[in-house]
């Protein structure tokens, strides 16, 4: 079995080698558990070092000049070459004991998809309830969040991979289209809860509390109009970093 881990990367000079570190240490502490893998940056149009940083840290790096998180993803999978994908955001950690956790999952042989629930550092009380109605609704409607999300490739093509008619939350939709495919042959998608994935609290640090419930508001009552308008979606695109 072939991995490929996809990272799409938009202006991440600060973090992509912290990210690839800790895949690169993640791969070397399971090698009794990971067959072959490949290691792909999807450049999506950056203005900084991104490219420049993956590529002397071992990364094969692709460009995709068109800056949206589901065309990058969908970019960086026509290039692997994997039997299944591993999409990771360039601001997470990958731990060794969560890589174990998803190559013994993908051995099993009884899954479509995988997610990770998330662990953010130094969130404010009203960050963290935020955190914890997500980690509820991941773990019961089996949707994995975009900064982790596995799956195999033969069922990646066939749903047609991340939309990119929505700007944001294309993965609650790709695990959806997932999950229906995975029924017909009964496959599970699984959502791993033992060791969560570590991701920044970004956003919470550099946008206030009145912007991010702007979004929150905008996502609720206007949500398809919302999410394909990346116009709307400030908190993702407006390039903060």
């Amino acid at each position: 079995m072939k991995l490929s881990i996809i990272i799409p990367a938009y202006n991440e000079e600060q973090l992509i080698r912290l990210c690839l570190d800790s895949i690169y240490e993640s791969l070397s502490r399971c090698h009794e558990l990971a067959c072959s893998w490949e290691i792909i940056v999807v450049d999506n149009n950056s203005t900084d070092r991104t490219g420049l940083l993956a590529r002397e840290a071992g990364a094969h790096v692709v460009f995709e000049p068109i800056n949206q998180i589901g065309r990058a993803r969908n970019t960086g999978a026509t290039r692997a070459k994997g039997e299944w994908l591993l999409f990771l955001d360039a601001d997470s950690l990958l731990s060794p004991e969560l890589l174990a956790d998803i190559l013994t999952t993908i051995r099993q042989g009884h899954c479509v998809g995988i997610g990770s629930t998330l662990v953010m550092r130094d969130l404010p009380w009203w960050a963290e309830g935020l955190a914890l109605v997500w980690k509820l609704t991941s773990i019961s409607c089996r949707w994995a969040a975009g900064a982790l999300f596995a799956c195999r490739r033969d069922a990646f093509f066939q749903v047609g991979g991340f939309p990119e008619e929505f700007y944001a939350l294309e993965e609650v939709e790709l695990s959806k289209r997932l999950k229906r495919w995975g029924r017909e042959r009964n496959l599970d998608f699984v959502i791993l809860t033992a060791h969560p994935l570590e991701t920044s609290s970004r956003k919470i640090a550099l946008y206030s509390k009145a912007e991010i419930a702007k979004q929150i508001f905008y996502l609720c009552c206007l949500p398809y109009r919302t999410l394909k308008d990346k116009r709307l979606l400030s908190v993702w695109y407006d390039g903060r970093r």
